[in-house]
């Protein structure tokens, strides 16, 4: 026989464990809950697709490859490396067959310069070995670089589409005129220039292409 005072610890035993298990019954305490779900939950980090594009636009500013531009016309814009499906590097009939235009024949000379038959391209293409190193822009051209950049633009709106990446140079023939060098900083891209040339004020030519000929002052004379 249990005494009175081993019965009550029994009672009171008993009436815990049912007042424990009454609360996990009714929720009142969660097993699975543990430290880490009382953390804040952390916020996802998104871009939007304009600050993505803008990134991506900076990064290769001036390497708009020929996939991106698939037809040669007198809006195609120019690039480190290319004017519309002309790339540099390419044989005259590789740039005839992307650009689906007839170009005009260069010369038996290690350099010339050619031009795409009509009246609706305005710039040259420079020729060395039967290869496209550069593409020239002169005159009253409205040719834009992928950036915006066109003749007539004042030297310091250059220098703010590309900065920290112009070098600044005086120019050959101007007394007053400067070349304006955009460098890219990929280093894959590292063998590609485009230079401004300027009165001193205002951009009156640019080319792109492959040194050494992109930084040929004479062009092929």
């Amino acid at each position: 026989m249990l005494s009175s005072h081993q019965s009550t610890l029994l009672l009171f035993g008993l009436a815990s464990t049912l007042i424990f298990l009454g609360a996990c019954a009714g929720g009142g305490v969660s097993v699975t809950e543990s430290s880490d779900s009382l953390q804040p939950a952390a916020t996802p980090v998104t871009f939007s697709p304009t600050q993505t594009l803008s990134i991506a636009s900076q990064s290769k500013s001036e390497n708009t490859s020929a996939k991106q531009q698939t037809k040669l016309t007198a809006q195609s814009k120019l690039s480190i490396n290319s004017i519309g499906p002309i790339r540099v590097g390419m044989s005259v009939a590789q740039a005839e067959t992307a650009a689906g235009v007839k170009l005009t024949r260069p010369d038996n000379r290690g350099c010339s310069y050619i031009r795409p038959q009509g009246n609706n391209y305005d710039f040259l293409i420079m020729v060395t070995n039967n290869r496209i190193a550069r593409i020239d822009v002169r005159g009253n051209s409205r040719i834009t670089t992928i950036s915006g950049a066109r003749i007539g633009d004042m030297e310091s709106k250059i220098k703010s589409l590309y900065p920290g990446q112009i070098t600044v140079t005086p120019h050959k023939y101007q007394p007053k005129g400067h070349y304006l060098i955009f460098i890219p900083k990929d280093r894959n891209e590292a063998n590609y220039r485009i230079i401004f040339e300027t009165d001193g004020t205002r951009v009156t030519s640019f080319r792109g292409g492959k040194r050494p000929e992109v930084e040929w002052v004479e062009g092929c004379s």
